[in-house]
């Protein structure tokens, strides 16, 4: 849901989205705070939502829409929010983690400190000494003090290994949480930031190598129409459905990711728009050949097809230039009739 809210708030209806949010919050008295305007936009976008549920759950109960309600819905429900609070939740791990492992270090040098002087007073002790009793209580004495320094020691061994298994511990945590912001919650793909980031970093490679990088853009047939059709949790199927085809396909070195709603996007570094063709080709039929049946109440929905375009990198070129050709190319493929490959270097030539 959060990849297709952005998009959807940098869309066409994204000013009627924000005119309902506010219009509702001034009918149930809540507050036009940043945080409240968030929510109540994720409201009206997608009712059906889990925050939408919940808010509508909330609006029917009578209660009261205050700042700690509004605090508790986004933690639960914006992803956003419960991504700093993991990321601060591990820091704050964190630093209690060194804390302790400091403290147990300042002890073992204390000890250590107090074994060396031990040592020096038993040094002097020892100069000249005949006397076997006075003698034996220093041997004691060292003994003693020789088995509080192993017993620190040990302790500042198990200690830091316990540290060394929780910042192990923390590290696959924070791990996860980078993972899950780049990943697109709905098709497991890279995510729109991840895939710009990657884009940029492509580009910057293919500069200082001189790689081909070739750049495709593809989007689901008649998708709004269908979603109407069917509805949202059928269409979502579909997206996964076609998802699972193209991340087949862009595994590494290859990138694939989704775009936003319908649209998905690939990376291929080192391969010509020759080769990407190919490849893009073979997703089109594997995704028009199969018949699709819905979950629920196996009605049959027929078969659905994807459209492509691409653009092979020019050097020096940047990123957003290429994304612009590709983009060019994908409504070359939409105006030629869909469910077709359209290579960006003929359609600018045709121009």
């Amino acid at each position: 849901m959060s990849g297709d809210f952005e998009v959807r708030m940098r869309g066409p209806g994204a000013y009627a989205l924000a005119r309902q949010a506010v219009d509702q919050m001034e009918k149930h008295g809540v507050w036009p705070t940043a945080l409240n305007f968030e929510i109540w936009t994720h409201y009206v976008a997608d009712p059906d939502s889990a925050l939408g549920r919940e808010v509508a759950r909330l609006l029917t109960s009578g209660e009261a829409f205050t700042d700690k309600v509004s605090d508790e819905l986004a933690a639960l429900y914006l992803p956003k929010v419960r991504l700093n609070e993991q990321i601060r939740d591990a820091g704050d791990q964190l630093s209690r983690e060194l804390a302790s492992v400091s403290l147990a270090i300042q002890s073992a040098q204390k000890s250590s400190e107090a074994y060396g002087q031990t040592l020096a007073s038993a040094s002097q002790s020892l100069d000249g000494q005949g006397d076997v009793s006075a003698l034996r209580a220093t041997v004691d004495n060292l003994a003693s003090a020789t088995r509080r320094v192993q017993r620190e020691n040990k302790s500042l061994e198990k200690r830091l290994a316990e540290s060394s298994a929780e910042v192990a511990k923390l590290r696959e945590h924070l791990e996860q949480v980078r993972r899950d912001a780049t990943t697109d919650g709905l098709t497991n793909l890279a995510n729109r930031k991840s895939f710009d980031d990657e884009l940029a970093r492509a580009c910057a490679e293919a500069d200082a190598s001189g790689e081909t990088i070739t750049l495709a853009l593809i989007d689901i047939d008649h998708f709004k129409n269908f979603n109407d059709t069917w509805g949202h949790q059928t269409g979502d199927q579909v997206i996964r459905y076609v998802a699972s085809v193209i991340g087949r396909v862009g595994a590494p070195p290859r990138f694939a990711a989704r775009y936003g709603g319908e649209e998905f996007a690939l990376i291929f570094p080192g391969e010509s728009a020759d080769m990407a063709t190919a490849t893009l080709e073979e997703i089109r039929e594997e995704v028009s050949s199969r018949m699709l049946k819905r979950r629920s109440t196996n009605e049959d929905l027929g078969a659905i097809t994807v459209s492509a375009g691409l653009a092979e990198r020019r050097p020096g070129e940047n990123g957003h230039s290429v994304m612009e050709r590709a983009d060019a190319a994908l409504y070359a493929s939409k105006r030629g009739g869909r469910n077709r490959v359209t290579n960006a270097e003929p359609v600018a030539n045709a121009a």
